[in-house]
């Protein structure tokens, strides 16, 4: 893997040949530091960064309330889903950049993991939590 990098929404777009739902007049000037992929919105809310680029096959208005809720970046939905009307309304409304791939979420993950983007981390905590869970201690 290459060392970490911020990527540009627009650079984001080239790596998942992405189409643009919203935010198109952002994507040269906003950075993303991270990326996660979720289809849990609690999930999301647990772990994601704010500097994140979000990718999901949720495509629906709870996915955009909890993307502006937890200050990500961008909205990225795979599969080439796409929200309904008042999902876009509602981004739009928000500023929150949507785009849409039509590659699986695993594969969207890697090619920007492979571009540099590293996850989102779980907090140290979390990963304790579960070997306790794991080993019964």
């Amino acid at each position: 893997m290459t060392p970490a990098v911020k990527l540009t929404l627009a650079e984001v777009c080239r790596v998942l040949e992405a189409e643009v739902l919203t935010g198109g007049e952002t994507l040269d000037a906003t950075q993303v530091t991270v990326g996660a992929g979720a289809d849990l919105m609690s999930d999301v809310l647990a772990f994601i960064n704010p500097e994140a680029v979000l990718l999901t096959g949720l495509a629906n208005v709870q996915s955009i309330r909890t993307a502006v809720i937890a200050d990500v970046k961008a909205l990225v939905y795979v599969r080439g889903k796409q929200p309904n009307a008042d999902g876009v309304a509602l981004a739009e409304e928000n500023g929150l950049p949507l785009l849409c791939t039509p590659l699986t979420m695993y594969e969207a993950c890697g090619r920007l993991y492979q571009a540099g983007l590293p996850p989102c981390l779980l907090p140290p905590r979390c990963a304790h939590d579960n070997d306790e869970v794991q080993t019964g201690i």
